[in-house]
């Protein structure tokens, strides 16, 4: 079975900075886009931002220049940093492994929460 474990959620003041972390097996990681999502009950689960095995990232307009993903292929781990977070960026994230027509992976989520 494959697992994404997640790290480094928490509860941060508005404007301050958490830093996300995924890892999974090399035999995933090394053959897949890595992103994270976020989802509010009752919502559908958003793109926060994806990294591919090139180093190509995309992240959403409203994290942009304030969230910074990464990926460590010696590490097999993915890092999201979020800095000046504000109370609309409380969520569950959640990590990907994607590859097309191959594999479409989650992990169990982590709660991030920003108070005001």
């Amino acid at each position: 079975q494959v697992q994404l474990v997640e790290s480094g959620g928490g509860l941060v003041q508005s404007g301050g900075s958490l830093r996300l972390s995924c890892t999974t097996s090399k035999r995933i990681f090394s053959f897949a886009a890595m992103g994270w999502y976020r989802q509010v009950p009752g919502k559908q689960r958003e793109l926060v931002a994806t990294i591919s095995t090139g180093g190509s990232i995309n992240y959403a307009d409203s994290v942009k220049g304030r969230f910074t993903i990464s990926r460590d292929n010696a590490k097999n781990t993915v890092d999201l940093q979020m800095n000046s977070l504000k109370p609309e960026d409380t969520n569950v994230y959640y990590c990907n492994a994607f590859r097309d027509y191959t594999f479409n992976y989650w992990g169990q989520g982590t709660q991030v929460t920003v108070s005001s």
